[in-house]
């Protein structure tokens, strides 16, 4: 069949939902964030439904810009993602596991350690989102004063990744042999020092775990900044993006995979899986009452400070006339860049207000939001798969369970009448599962693959 035409899906795991006011849904419990029990009935219900992979997104501090937001927001009091998916890893069998970790405020070798035995703890499930740290506050936590400019934390991204493939390759796969009757445990023939020094990081190796069993944890990246897409091209196994629009979503599609190709890369080498937040219900004039309760959850104090984080705190939206029109340039932003030039095309197209715009970022802070019945959502997404602007969907229920029972009992059904989505897992890997290859060694590619033979 054609490539693009059976979608994948994630489940970005959230402890309450997407939506700014779901934590104060009566169906959604409101210690979620530290209840593993909740996270891991999230899980089994994704994976029952043969999703691909769960996705948690991470940032290491608290990200509002004061007390009153602090006081309104429902986030922060959730698991560090690797430890989290650790713990899920025991909880279920099929499923992908994808972390986020910042190459801004990590070090290579704590992260490449802590990944591998991600992979082998999951039997090779386990995926790193690779960011760059792009909020605020974050540089505080790490003794600085300042994130780094857009451009440096890029250039020390790519040396990370680069540091953190080699170390997963300095044993070869069969490296470990474990033979008692010889008494020898590793082939050091088998051993690469990496010895790497560079502009970033110097890091000497080699890691003290035994290869990922997918080689290398499927790798994904969530920037979509000019620097952000040539990093996924370059990089990107997986692809998430924010693309509220059809267009919009057509042009990203395009400007990554040319990009791609010009790399030498081939098609089927990356998947771009776009943020869809679904509104489930049974007429649309439901799934409207649905959202329109959540607003009236979503306090203005959250509204605005999540508006002031996701504009890339720029200005204070507490002293603007809220029924003014939303310029069409606000003051470059040295934190999230893409997602500011997005909100501000959607908000031209719209012709809209900031409050008009502060509650659309509320709802889904710029994503592609579909309200309607499992038909109309079902239409939407195989618009976007057919239309090259999506490899299939990272789904960001607004409030969970509730939200990602209505998708997976509604909608998933219906995709599978169509013929869009599988019923089923296809290998016991996540790079199985998705249709990616298992890269070989970096240091037998570069020796041509060659391998002397044990005696």
């Amino acid at each position: 069949m054609p490539r693009n035409s059976e979608m994948k899906l994630g489940l970005f795991l959230n402890q309450a939902g997407y939506h700014e006011g779901a934590w104060r849904d009566p169906d959604v419990p409101a210690n979620g964030g530290v209840d593993i029990d909740h996270y891991a009935h999230l899980a089994r219900i994704a994976e029952d439904a043969a999703f691909h992979f769960i996705f948690l997104a991470d940032t290491p501090s608290v990200m509002e810009p004061d007390q009153a937001a602090i006081a309104r927001a429902g986030r922060n009091d959730s698991f560090e993602p690797i430890t989290l998916l650790s713990s899920l890893s025991s909880r279920t069998r099929n499923i992908g596991l994808v972390a986020t970790a910042t190459t801004t405020y990590q070090q290579p070798y704590h992260l490449a350690r802590m990944l591998a035995s991600l992979d082998h703890l999951s039997a090779g499930r386990a995926a790193w989102n690779i960011v760059t740290s792009g909020h605020e506050f974050e540089a505080g936590n790490f003794g600085q004063e300042n994130l780094p400019d857009h451009e440096t934390r890029y250039a020390r991204a790519r040396e990370f990744v680069e540091v953190v493939k080699g170390l997963w390759d300095t044993w070869e796969d069969d490296a470990f042999v474990r033979d008692k009757k010889t008494g020898t445990y590793v082939d050091t023939t088998r051993l690469h020092q990496l010895n790497h020094r560079g502009p970033f990081l110097s890091v000497r190796g080699p890691l003290n775990v035994a290869r990922p069993p997918q080689g290398y944890p499927v790798l994904v990246q969530a920037g979509a900044s000019d620097a952000g897409i040539s990093f996924a091209a370059e990089f990107a196994e997986v692809v998430f993006t924010a693309q509220p629009l059809l267009e919009g979503g057509k042009e990203f599609y395009a400007t990554l995979r040319n990009k791609a190709r010009a790399l030498g890369r081939d098609d089927d080498e990356v998947l771009i899986m776009p943020g869809l937040v679904p509104i489930v219900g049974k007429t649309t004039q439901d799934a409207a009452e649905i959202l329109r309760r959540l607003q009236e959850y979503t306090h203005i104090d959250a509204r605005m400070g999540l508006a002031h984080r996701v504009l890339g705190s720029v200005m204070d939206l507490r002293t603007i006339d809220l029924d003014a029109r939303v310029p069409d340039v606000l003051p470059r932003t040295n934190l999230v860049q893409s997602r500011q030039e997005l909100l501000l095309e959607v908000a031209a197209r719209r012709n809209m207000t900031w409050r008009q715009l502060i509650s659309f970022i509320s709802d889904g802070k710029g994503h592609l939001m579909v309200l309607g019945t499992p038909d109309e959502i079902a239409d939407v997404m195989i618009e976007f798969l057919d239309h090259d602007a999506a490899d299939g969907f990272n789904v960001m229920p607004a409030t969970v369970p509730g939200g990602l029972k209505d998708f997976v009992e509604l909608v998933v059904p219906e995709l599978r009448r169509r013929g869009r989505f599988r019923s089923g897992y296809s290998g016991p890997t996540l790079r199985e599962n998705i249709g990616l290859k298992r890269p070989p060694n970096g240091y037998l590619r570069a020796s041509g693959g060659a391998r002397p033979e044990r005696d």
